[in-house]
Parts: structure tokens; sequence; C-alpha cells
């Protein structure tokens, strides 16, 4: 995978590049031990995922359940999608064959708004050396690879698991930070504005929050904007990586979305920008549970 020290490329691998990693193509010489492929099949609503990733998924992929594996129980106090415990994501990360040093990749078949989860939870719990197919598997299949079908099953890893190596907010910080920096809102923008909520109690985003699709990082193939398109998206925020600073500043940016799933694809978009961001796991289905929290609606101001 590609190693030239961009932020992108910290972030994201590209199909070409993933298929002569795993020797399927001509390409540099790929680096010791392949890359575990992690399959995050999911979407707000699907319920089949274990039965598409067993129809075709990449070659020697796990498949990853995003609500077992990526989350804790929901609950109205803590919302839909918690972080899961360090314990339980161990477990889970060890039986996908993972181990201290792996190199991982995951995937899904939207754009990464869902593998992004796996992607975030990785790294937040200490896994260095992880990345986002650019496309999924539809740009795999479009490049001309093939699938396999079944189940994939590895040796157990041994992976440890360390939490706390990106930083997170809880509502009272999300509150604040809508003051005081920038909390975008990774809906679409109808829920943003309030016009609809097909799924929380109540419509509308975190007072002062700003809106921000998530799938407005990506082009029409479901690849994400190249970096000067997302750097010009970030900048009309008023964000950009000059202004980002280093640790001290990086809870200067927070996102948040419905449940805390595709916030974190938004936070990818923007570390291939450069932009350091924190994650509200909580979310909107958080905060509307909460009835002393104000809701705010229409655009943004």
């Amino acid at each position: 995978m590609s190693a030239d020290g961009t932020p992108r490329a910290r972030v994201l691998v590209s199909v070409a590049e993933l298929a002569a990693d795993l020797r399927l193509s001509p390409g540099p010489d790929p680096a010791d031990g392949a890359p575990v492929l992690l399959d995050v099949r999911w979407a707000l609503g699907m319920t089949d995922g274990r039965e598409r990733y067993l129809e075709g998924h990449l070659p020697d992929a796990v498949y990853v359940d995003l609500e077992s594996e990526l989350a804790a129980e929901p609950s109205p106090e803590e919302g839909r999608h918690p972080l899961p415990s360090a314990s339980s994501f161990q477990r889970s990360a060890r039986a996908w064959g993972l181990r201290d040093g792996s190199r991982v990749v995951v995937y899904d078949t939207v754009g990464g708004l869902s593998a992004a989860r796996a992607w975030w939870l990785l790294r937040f719990f200490g896994v260095d050396d992880v990345r986002i197919l650019d496309g999924g598997l539809p740009a795999w299949v479009r490049a001309g690879y093939a699938l396999e079908s079944g189940d994939v099953v590895h040796a157990p890893g041994d992976l440890v698991v360390r939490p706390g190596h990106l930083p997170v907010l809880d509502a009272d910080d999300a509150g604040e930070l809508a003051e005081t920096g920038t909390l975008l809102d990774a809906r679409a923008a109808e829920r943003y504005r309030g016009d609809t909520e097909p799924v929380d109690p109540r419509a509308g985003h975190v007072p002062g929050a700003v809106g921000a699709p998530t799938a407005a990082n990506l082009g029409d193939d479901g690849t994400f904007l190249d970096d000067e398109a997302l750097e010009a998206r970030f900048a009309d925020l008023g964000l950009s990586a000059a202004g980002a600073g280093g640790d001290d500043d990086v809870l200067s940016v927070g996102v948040y979305c419905g449940s805390g799933v595709t916030a974190a694809h938004e936070i990818a978009a923007l570390a291939c920008a450069g932009i350091p961001a924190a994650l509200y796991p909580g979310s909107w289905s958080q905060w509307s549970n909460d009835d002393t929290r104000s809701a705010a609606v229409g655009d943004r101001p």
C-alpha cells in the first residue's frame, strides 16, 4: 500500500495499490505480510449485509457486523451506536485475525460511509496502519478484479487494544464546541435543517453546528474527492490544515451525524485534507433523546 507520507495516504488506499499489495497485478514490490481485509457491509435499514458478503467479497476478506462488533448496545442515554468497550472490541478484532502490527484495509459498497466506522475505531484503539479502500467493492469490480464467495475465518489474532488514540466529544463538549469552534453535522441536508427526521425523536441539529453532508466528500463514482477539491470544500466551511494546528488544537473541529457512523467518514475526509477532528459518538441520536438540550432548525446561520 502507498506510503508516500501524505495525509491522504494515511487514510485511503486505491484499488490499484491494494491489488499490487495482494500480488494480483503488476506494481511495486508488496510489503511483507498481506493486509487483513475487513468487509463492513452496512447501511441504515440494511439487514442482509452478511448475506450480501457471502455472495461476493474481496479475496480473503472477513465480514464485520457493524451493529454487534463496531458498537455497544443502543440506548436513549448513549445513542444508537455507542462505542464498544475495549474488551469487546479486542475480542472482535482478534476474531478477525488481527495481531499487533497487522496492516488493515476496510471497505464497503457505499463509498466508505460504513467502513469508515471500522477505520476510526481501529485507529482509536491503537491500530496505526489501517486504510479505507477508496471506492470500495464497486471500484474493485470496475477495475476487473474477481470476488470470492462464502465465509472467511482467520486464525485468532492476539491484538492488544489501547483506547484513546483519537479524540472524542461528549454531549457537553459538542455543545460547547459548536459555540467556540466548528461542529460539523455530517447528516443529509434535510435532516440537518429539520425538514424530516426518519429515525430519531426530534428533528433539527445541535445549535451552532454547521451542516456538511459527508456524502458530498465523494464523487459520482463513490471515491473520495481529490485533495484540492476536499481542501476547497472545507475552506468554504472556514477550515484549513494551516488553521488546524497541532494536537493542542485538535478539538477546534468536531463532527457528529445520526449515531456516530457516517461522522467517521467526514473525519476521514478531513484527515485527507490534513485537518484533525474529534468524533461525537452519541451524535443526534443521543442529543435528541435529552429533552434538556435544545434543537435548532433551518439552514446554517
